[in-house]
């Protein structure tokens, strides 16, 4: 397992936490998170900003790690997130890809099925 795997385990790991700004700290200054098909969010600021709004209601979540393969900078990490937002709950199955440099996140693009999110979550 490389470096990198290590980091992206650990950045799962971290959304426990429901913190933006520790969250945003994986991300280089002009990361790109892109939460498919949202539109990507660009910059570390911007991405702390958009992880804080879409975290808002959540009261719990954690992301059991299913799959980690890499090559290089490349890092590809099936999971399963499970999140409450109150009374509502959903285990979400996702696949993130992150392209990473010198140790941070340059890019993620995260996908999932949003349809099954935002019923569980409406």
């Amino acid at each position: 397992m490389n470096e990198n795997e290590n980091i992206i385990k650990e950045f799962i790991s971290a959304w426990s936490e429901l913190n933006a700004e520790k969250l945003a700290e994986f991300f280089t200054e002009d990361g790109i998170y892109h939460n498919i098909p949202m539109e990507p969010v660009q910059g570390k600021e911007q991405v702390k900003q958009f992880i804080a709004a879409f975290i808002q209601p959540w009261t719990s979540t954690t992301w059991d790690l299913l799959s980690i393969a890499s090559e290089g900078d490349l890092v590809i990490a099936e999971r399963l997130d499970r999140t409450q937002a109150g009374e509502k709950s959903v285990d979400l199955p996702c696949v993130g890809i992150f392209q990473m440099e010198d140790g941070k996140i340059k890019s993620w693009k995260d996908y999932f099925d949003s349809k099954t999110y935002f019923d569980a979550m409406s």
